[in-house]
């Protein structure tokens, strides 16, 4: 199944409109993660869910709001909590990775094929058939 991941930006705003995809696709929500990374010794996060195929389709979208968050394991930023609750409404939990920051790789591609690999390996999204 191939997936791809759909950037929807950095910015306040992003996170509402990934929150209202969560919502308006109940049905289709596979798994939603929290990807952590550090540059320059800030850790930030980067917020994103991946969807079941859309009914024949094969195809699997993961959106993402890419980096944009700071991230601190004990005081979670009002987007990450706000996120955590729309995952909670549905029964889930999201899925936290420690993963390298976007910055060393030479293009966006490559990290998403990255991050793509780590998720087929640790079972998160099904495998590429």
């Amino acid at each position: 199944m191939p997936q791809q991941f759909i950037e929807l930006g950095e910015g306040y705003g992003d996170v509402y409109e990934l929150l209202e995809i969560i919502k308006t696709n109940q049905n289709r929500f596979h798994q939603a993660f929290i990807l952590t990374s550090t540059k320059d010794k800030k850790t930030v996060s980067s917020l994103a869910v991946a969807l079941k195929p859309a009914n024949d389709s094969k195809f699997m979208p993961i959106y993402i709001c890419r980096e944009g968050i700071p991230f601190n394991e004990d005081k979670p930023s009002k987007r990450q909590m706000m996120f955590e609750d729309c995952i909670e409404q549905l029964g889930r939990k999201a899925v936290v990775v420690e993963i390298k920051h976007s910055s060393i790789f030479s293009e966006s591609k490559l990290f998403y094929q990255y991050l793509i690999g780590i998720m087929r390996l640790h079972h998160y999204i099904p495998a590429l058939t």
